[in-house]
């Protein structure tokens, strides 16, 4: 009996919310610390797949980065996905996760050539949608930052709402390109 009430714990767990990384509602999102030109010299995403707007907060002290995406009705999903009630597909708030991981990984490593691929994710949940005319606010906070291999814990955010949680895993990807 004992072994299922355990069971039962660990199951109601999973889907509880984790501590908020940051208390959204407290953030200045009015002050911008990188806009897109300066997310663009980090990062190689172009066109439709550049999933920030913006990064307010960076603490290297706290290992924790806080940016937004600017969620419009103009986005490549919003005729499909899905049609009459436009939803952001869940990928591209890991993706907006991703860029973020990214950013704070070439600001603590600037010796890192080329950019931060996924190398995969752990313990995904979507908690609330996301729809044109939102702003999806991301946090992340660093586990581990190495030329080798990146770990965030992210939350996203749709005002005082988490709409989602991962653990995002990152690994260093060599382009052959001149871009950045």
């Amino acid at each position: 009996m004992l072994v299922l009430a355990v069971a039962e714990r660990e199951r109601r767990a999973a889907f509880m919310p984790p501590v908020q990384l940051v208390d959204p509602t407290t953030l200045d999102l009015s002050r911008v610390l990188f806009d897109q030109a300066a997310i663009r010299e980090v990062n190689p995403q172009r066109h439709e797949m550049e999933q920030l707007t913006a990064i307010v907060e960076l603490d290297p002290e706290r290992k924790l980065i806080v940016g937004y995406k600017d969620v419009t009705d103009q986005e490549f999903w919003v005729r499909g996905h899905m049609p009459d009630y436009p939803l952001m597909p869940g990928v591209l708030m890991c993706e907006a996760a991703a860029q973020l991981c990214s950013f704070y990984s070439h600001r603590m490593l600037p010796d890192l050539k080329g950019f931060v691929g996924f190398g995969g994710m752990e313990d995904v949940r979507f908690r609330g949608q996301v729809r044109p005319g939102d702003r999806l606010v991301i946090a992340a906070q660093a586990v581990r930052v190495h030329s080798r291999q990146t770990i965030f814990n992210c939350q996203g955010f749709v005002g005082p709402n988490m709409v989602f949680q991962a653990q995002v895993i990152g690994v260093p990807i060599r382009s052959t390109s001149t871009e950045p």
